[in-house]
């Protein structure tokens, strides 16, 4: 399931450079998700980094983009072509 960033984002920017999917930009109140691009950091990191490194507690799992784990990894491995996934 991709995260999604909620109004209690306060545009810190802790969490943009923390994807390593490069999912999270700049909107136009608040950061917000690409969930084309967010895999929960599945891959990458053991845990979701923006949701770790948010002070704010903004970034929540999104209900209308589920996906399951091997989802998650396969979206991964087509952004990250001729990588190895650390967490899977």
């Amino acid at each position: 399931m991709a995260y999604k960033i909620t109004d209690e984002c306060m545009s810190c920017g802790a969490c943009e450079q923390e994807c390593p999917n490069k999912a999270i930009s700049e909107g136009d109140n608040k950061f917000v998700i690409n969930p084309g691009k967010c895999t929960e950091c599945i891959g990458s990191f053991e845990s979701s980094r923006c949701a770790e490194v948010c002070p704010f507690e903004a970034p929540v799992p999104d209900p209308e983009h589920k996906e399951s784990r091997e989802q998650l990894i396969s979206k991964w491995k087509k952004l990250h072509p001729g990588e190895t996934a650390k967490f899977s």
